[in-house]
């Protein structure tokens, strides 16, 4: 018999699909010294009783106690991480006055090594604790603290995926936070990609370089064609923002009289490593251009009630075949969990179908067709952010990496109201979706190794 790193037994709930959620019951779940799942064992098959019998009492093997249940580890496509020290704040005012008042200055103070580590090390911590097992992370413009990002989550089990923010434009950035000049963007750029790629020669759960122009209005013609052929050399991820705003929208419109997603392409930064962040305002021929090329967008529905000035139609550019994943994006939205963006994906797709000005009609109010249900964003969450990103995570699945929350439904200062013992699953995975807290969240492992625990 194959000799298997873990072995869990329990519950879980995973995506079969964008809208259907597979719930396994009871299962074993068999990992490899590579942390992937290698097997998968339901109670009726042979195997069955052959490896409890094998691993039952072992140290390796892990039983979910009554009223736990696994979960996948989330994915989060869209982090700003030094903004977390932020979080919270001046939520209050438009995209640009955010930016220049209060985002460049905090994020031009991580120059300090020091100061950047207190930061990165609790975003990191907080992210892990709130379920979230990979994100796509914006560092800034330092290539040293951006390094330091990805050694952390390197160093805390964290699949990390980092990028060094590109702000070289000196018409569009403060002059105390930006890159020195173009040529030194795309130096530091080149340097952090393969410091990246070195040091996730030696980590077990991966860590990735990520070229990252802030967005076309911080970025010279110049750089982005540079970083377009930088992300070609070295077949990196890509991100950055598209069409968020109305401001940020008609900025492009007016300097290349085409929309972001075309002007994007054109410098080579639209790819199937590519994740858009927002993209609020994508016309039809965007739409397309993004299921050609492969490109996902980072669905950030806290972020978009403040920032967006729009409601993002989700289930339409999802039926017209594009990837979409969830982001937070600390801190325009203020809250590093993806259990709360859940549940603003579902809310917003409601408001966008029903519609918001009560001085309408009913039937004039809204977009029709355009709500998701708790079961979709859950698919966002973790089976979009894999698909998103090309790797083969958020699934509980033979062929997936075990990254895993372990959801406590029965925590006495955040117990859900489940009072019958024989309550439908599916019922009980919803009230987890709109309910649990990160009390909730016992245990997170990632590629086979648990990181955080309470």
């Amino acid at each position: 018999m194959t000799e298997y790193m873990q072995i869990f037994l329990g519950t879980s709930f995973s995506s079969k699909s964008p809208k259907e959620i597979q719930i396994l019951e009871n299962h074993l779940y068999c990992i490899n010294t590579d942390g992937m799942i290698e097997k998968i064992v339901s109670p009726e098959e042979p195997d069955y009783q052959t490896l409890l019998a094998t691993y039952q009492g072992q140290d390796n093997f892990h039983r979910l106690a009554e009223g736990q249940y696994f979960l996948p580890g989330f994915i989060d496509l869209h982090v700003h991480a030094p903004q977390w020290a932020q979080s919270g704040t001046a939520l209050d005012i438009p995209l640009y006055d955010w930016l220049n008042t209060y985002t460049f200055p905090l994020e031009s103070k991580f120059s300090d090594l020091d100061f950047a580590k207190k930061v990165y090390d609790d975003v990191v911590d907080t992210l892990l604790a709130n379920g979230t097992t990979t994100a796509l992370y914006f560092a800034t413009v330092h290539k040293e603290a951006s390094l330091l990002l990805a050694q952390i989550c390197a160093d805390k089990g964290q699949r990390g995926l980092v990028g060094k923010v590109v702000m070289d434009d000196p018409q569009g950035n403060p002059e105390y936070y930006r890159d020195t000049d173009t040529d030194t963007a795309l130096k530091d750029t080149e340097e952090f990609i393969l410091a990246v790629k070195e040091l996730a020669k030696s980590t077990k759960q991966g860590v990735y370089p990520v070229v990252t122009p802030r967005f076309i209005p911080s970025c010279t013609n110049e750089a982005l064609q540079g970083l377009g052929d930088l992300s070609a050399k070295y077949d990196t991820h890509i991100q950055s923002h598209c069409s968020e705003s109305d401001w940020a929208h008609g900025y492009v419109q007016e300097r290349f009289q085409k929309n972001d997603a075309f002007a994007l392409h054109d410098f080579g930064l639209l790819r199937d490593k590519s994740v858009m962040a927002h993209c609020n305002f994508l016309e039809e021929d965007d739409v397309e251009l993004f299921a050609e090329t492969g490109t996902a967008i980072a669905h950030c529905p806290i972020s978009n009630a403040y920032f967006a000035n729009s409601v993002i139609p989700i289930a339409h550019f999802h039926s017209k075949g594009v990837e979409i994943g969830l982001g937070s994006d600390i801190s325009g939205g203020f809250s590093p969990s993806l259990f709360d963006n859940i549940r603003q994906a579902v809310m917003s797709s409601r408001m966008l179908e029903d519609g918001v000005n009560p001085s309408l009609p009913a039937q004039e109010r809204g977009l029709l067709g355009s709500r998701i249900k708790i079961d979709e964003a859950f698919y966002l969450a973790t089976a979009g952010g894999g698909k998103s990103l090309s790797l083969p995570i958020g699934r509980i699945l033979e062929g997936y990496t075990w990254d895993v929350q372990i959801i406590d439904t029965q925590i006495p200062s955040a117990r859900l109201p489940i009072f019958d013992g024989n309550e439908d699953l599916h019922d009980i995975f919803q009230k987890m979706m709109y309910l649990a807290r990160p009390e909730n969240i016992r245990e997170v492992w990632v590629q086979g190794e648990k990181v955080h625990s309470r």
